[in-house]
């Protein structure tokens, strides 16, 4: 075990107060296991607030989402939440000493992997008993929760032009199209400018050509400028696409220019819309909803509130026969083991394993999160390090079997619990979600956080009250009653499940009555620039 700490000492802020008698007659702590040698704060506490649940006195103001000391804590001495390892005290701590990065080192953990020896598997529903949701059939027998036409480039040269033609289809222009919920641009950087073989361009492709090929894209337009490293023709081979009614190719250069080549797009897509118009929703099963987890600007509740409803809400979506996708690797890190000891077989186990060792290695000797620091919100929201983060992040998972590990934007057949491997920057994980068949994506923060996505709509669940008060108008679900004790993880991942099924079935979420998601199309960017 190495033990260094990962901060200097900082004063904590409270954002409000209470006074030490009310904290005592409502405890303003939560403990998560009885083997934990920390408790959350569920409020801002000030310094001298006795907990009368574990026996001791505040040392200082504890914010909320914050820890405190549950005994004394030696130097040294593992740091237990959850029952699971958070860092180590890099110091003497006494009983209700405020424990934060400035006292929790960030040290070497020995993990058992015990690969596939937890594995039980999911009881699943029977088909007739399955929940149901209203989703658009396609021909070939997948499920849509949206009816999108894309307007989508190869290369960034093709940029303006693409996002010009998607702006021209404004409320106005569809009026006449009511089934088809919008025409979208999937602009990225990518495509000139990088290697034109390798790793970095088999990405792109299979991220394009997932999202061209995504149930919920009901046609697509390609652009292309003419001379870029991704050749629209070799992009069109090597992801098997025929160009057809509902899939168009444009060449600027060819076109005569950008003028020209608005016009002539513009026309494209009008041409597509009658027929993507026909699409209609029907009463199909929810094994056909799959979700991508994913998390953002969390806090110290996420992991108590949010995350873990969300895995109550996933383990009844994979109980339906419905598929999840935990992703974010840099954020499961340090509590991988505990996926690998429930994976379906060893081989899958080793696969989360080797993609683990991928990051450690690309992130050896830099400043990333892996490597221990969290951001500057994760860790005013409570968060001492990335052991902490991960714990909590991996909830989102439930408690369901691993079923299947992929890499960023493959094409995820496998139901139940799947893993993607991606970074946790949230654009470029949800677009490799989204990519691999996501027909919906799930987000919880506890700091707040305005994302949205195209074309597979995300739903932003709220870890605490004051948070979800305050941003009311881009979160859908509120999990802070949890945290209030007002209601159990199993009622609001029943909850969340319910509503998950609403929004399959059309209804609107926050992002999109705001109309964010069209800037999020990312693509993971690897290698170097030419």
């Amino acid at each position: 075990m190495t033990a260094t700490t990962t901060a200097k000492p900082i004063t904590p802020k409270l954002a409000s107060t209470v006074k030490p008698s009310d904290a005592v007659l409502r405890n303003p702590f939560i403990r998560l296991d009885p083997l934990d040698n920390v408790v959350v704060a569920r409020i801002d506490v000030p310094a001298g607030t006795t907990v009368a649940s574990e026996g001791v006195t505040t040392q200082q103001d504890v914010p909320s989402g914050h820890k405190i000391a549950a005994r004394a804590v030696a130097k040294g001495e593992p740091v237990l939440k959850y029952n699971t390892v958070i860092g180590f005290a890099a110091e003497d701590l006494a009983p209700g000493t405020w424990m934060h990065s400035h006292n929790i080192a960030f040290g070497d953990l020995k993990k058992d992997y015990r690969h596939g020896l937890d594995y039980v598997p999911t009881d699943l529903l029977p088909p007739a008993e399955r929940a149901t949701f209203h989703g658009i059939v396609r021909a070939d027998g997948r499920v849509a929760t949206r009816n999108y036409v894309g307007v989508f480039v190869v290369s960034h040269s093709a940029a303006s032009v693409a996002r010009r033609i998607a702006e021209f289809f404004d409320e106005d222009e569809l009026a006449a199209f009511p089934h088809v919920d919008g025409v979208v641009p999937y602009i990225h950087e990518q495509g000139s400018g990088m290697e034109k073989s390798g790793e970095p361009m088999e990405v792109l492709r299979r991220t394009l050509g997932g999202t061209i090929r995504h149930p919920n894209t009901a046609g697509a337009l390609v652009i292309a400028l003419g001379q870029e490293h991704n050749e629209l023709p070799a992009f069109l081979a090597h992801q098997g696409l025929e160009p057809g009614p509902l899939l168009q190719t444009l060449v600027i250069q060819e076109e005569g220019g950008t003028r020209k080549a608005i016009a002539a797009g513009i026309e494209k897509v009008r041409a597509m819309l009658p027929q993507a118009d026909t699409a209609r929703r029907s009463t199909v099963s929810a094994e056909h909803i799959m979700v991508g987890l994913q998390c953002g600007g969390s806090d110290g509740f996420s992991g108590l509130s949010a995350n873990p409803a969300l895995g109550a809400a996933m383990e009844i979506l994979i109980r339906h026969g419905g598929t999840a996708i935990l992703s974010e690797t840099s954020e499961i890190y340090g509590v991988e083991h505990t996926l690998t000891a429930r994976a379906v077989t060893p081989e899958v186990g080793r696969k989360l394993v080797a993609r683990i060792d991928w990051w450690l290695e690309y992130n050896r000797g830099r400043d990333t999160q892996i490597n221990g620091q969290v951001s500057p919100g994760n860790n005013a929201g409570g968060l001492a390090n990335v052991l902490e983060k991960s714990l909590g992040g991996a909830k989102k998972g439930g408690n369901a079997p691993l079923m299947e590990v992929y890499e960023y934007a493959q094409q995820v057949r496998q139901h139940g619990l799947v893993f993607m491997d991606t970074p946790g920057y949230d654009p470029v994980s949800a677009t490799g979600q989204i990519a691999g068949g996501a027909n919906l994506i799930c987000f919880t923060t506890g700091r707040g956080s305005c994302f949205g996505s195209v074309p597979a709509p995300t739903v932003k669940l709220a870890s605490n009250t004051p948070m979800y008060t305050r941003m009311a108008a881009d979160m859908d679900i509120n999990c802070g009653p949890v945290i209030d004790g007002e209601a159990t993880i199993a009622e609001m991942g029943r909850r969340i499940f319910e509503q998950v099924l609403r929004h399959a079935s059309g209804e609107k979420t926050k992002s999109e009555a705001l109309g964010v998601g069209l800037n999020e199309f990312v693509p993971w960017p690897l290698g170097v620039a030419d």
